[in-house]
């Protein structure tokens, strides 16, 4: 078995301050809401949001695919908002 360095997203994840916590239930009722803001460039809309994808691979998946939807749709690039993600 080999290890790998910690990469900077991976140290960020594991020190990430998530209170107050946000259910997956809550995160799933906002994302659309979440993902609006951030394709009109609002990077610092609903931290809790932001929280809660950086340590929820299921959610962060979600929100990625909307992502892609939602700028396919509307023509805008959705690599710099898949970046904030994770």
């Amino acid at each position: 078995m080999s290890l790998r360095p910690l990469e900077p997203r991976d140290v960020e994840r594991l020190t990430l301050d998530t209170g107050p916590w946000l259910s997956c239930d809550d995160c799933f009722a906002l994302v659309d809401e979440y993902v609006e803001r951030l394709l009109a460039a609002d990077s610092g809309a609903m931290p809790l949001m932001r929280g809660h994808l950086l340590g929820c691979p299921a959610c962060a998946e979600e929100a990625a695919t909307l992502v892609v939807l939602a700028a396919a749709e509307t023509g805008v690039d959705p690599r710099p908002v898949l970046a904030l993600i994770g």
